[in-house]
């Protein structure tokens, strides 16, 4: 399988998808300067600039969408996307819903998220979680190559609208992906790494500190599990609680803030669905209630790390271990 970047994944997906399907376009903040081999194969009409006006490109999308194409809009940076909220939420994300399925809303809205380039707190914010939140939209967070290039396909094909997230710290990690077109099912987590002893939910870049938190406990001879949600709408509630019932032991990790974070829902679905199965209380590991600095230390100590993720992890056991003795019979206690 040949290694690639992050970005020459995307830029695999979108060209075999528009070779594949006519109707397939993609144009955004600077997609035709940056994405000039595929201006020179697909022409002008199918790869466009467009001015910086967010709304604009989301609304041209959703109108797109709703006349028979399917449209892929680069909207640079998150934080940009709160100048489309009306048309990606309550336009494109509700319309089939409102229109009793007469009409499909099949377009992909591309954007970058999270630390790795200090660019700051209006370009840095990690808002997956109010698209999670908002009915009709799915949500697509890769961490590998391979899901980049499959997810994206995926999404293209779908008929509803996609928000679809790039980490920027992965932009240009490699990777190998499979030679042909393979598509990853939107809706299905991956299980990276088994475990016995806790597991590790994640998503984008701290999949890859959940990886590395995983070798060091296994240095303290602690198992541990480590699931990739890749999509967290809609949601793999099934291999959530398999890991639930399989460990007992839970812990979400993920750079956006805490509070009603894609974390608190997996904890949520534990909880309710799993709870007998729990030998430990389920636990967060988030970025803070506060915006991105801009400085790459600082952008560094606000996304949870390796040596952080392994101190919950040997917390969670060790609890696990406390619990079960307080319990024994005096007796059974060793002296």
């Amino acid at each position: 399988m040949p290694n690639v970047s992050v970005q020459e994944a995307i830029s695999q997906a979108l060209t075999e998808e528009m070779r594949r399907d006519p109707r397939v376009l993609i144009f955004g903040e600077g997609v035709a300067t940056k994405r000039y081999d595929m201006v020179k194969e697909f022409g002008a009409q199918r790869v466009r600039n467009t001015p910086l006006a967010e709304g604009i490109i989301a609304g041209t999308a959703a109108g797109a969408a709703a006349t028979g194409l399917r449209p892929v809009v680069d909207l640079l940076f998150s934080p940009f996307l709160c100048f489309a909220m009306e048309e990606i939420v309550n336009s494109a994300g509700k319309l089939r819903y409102i229109s009793g399925g007469q009409f499909s809303f099949p377009m992909v809205a591309m954007a970058l998220t999270g630390a790795g380039w200090g660019v700051g707190a209006q370009h840095n914010q990690n808002n997956e979680a109010w698209f999670v939140h908002s009915p009709g939209l799915k949500v697509v967070m890769p961490s590998t190559p391979a899901d980049f290039k499959g997810l994206l396909k995926a999404a293209i094909r779908d008929e509803n609208p996609v928000l679809f997230f790039t980490d920027i710290a992965l932009a240009f990690e490699s990777g190998e992906i499979p030679a042909g077109g393979e598509i990853v099912p939107l809706g299905k987590a991956a299980v990276r790494r088994e475990g016995t002893d806790v597991t590790l939910i994640s998503y984008a870049k701290t999949v890859h500190s959940c990886m590395k938190a995983a070798e060091r406990l296994a240095e303290r001879e602690i198992s541990a599990q480590v699931i990739d949600l890749r999509t967290l709408k809609p949601l793999d509630e099934e291999t959530i609680l398999n890991a639930a019932r399989k460990t007992g032991r839970i812990i979400v990790v993920h750079e956006a803030s805490r509070m009603c974070g894609v974390g608190a829902e997996v904890a949520s679905i534990v909880a309710e669905k799993a709870f007998a199965s729990l030998k430990a209380p389920v636990k967060r590991l988030t970025g803070p209630d506060a915006p991105a600095p801009a400085s790459f230390p600082l952008e560094q100590a606000f996304v949870p790390q390796p040596d952080a993720i392994v101190e919950a992890a040997v917390q969670l056991v060790e609890y696990g271990q406390t619990v079960a003795v307080r319990n024994l019979p005096d007796v059974a206690v060793a002296k």
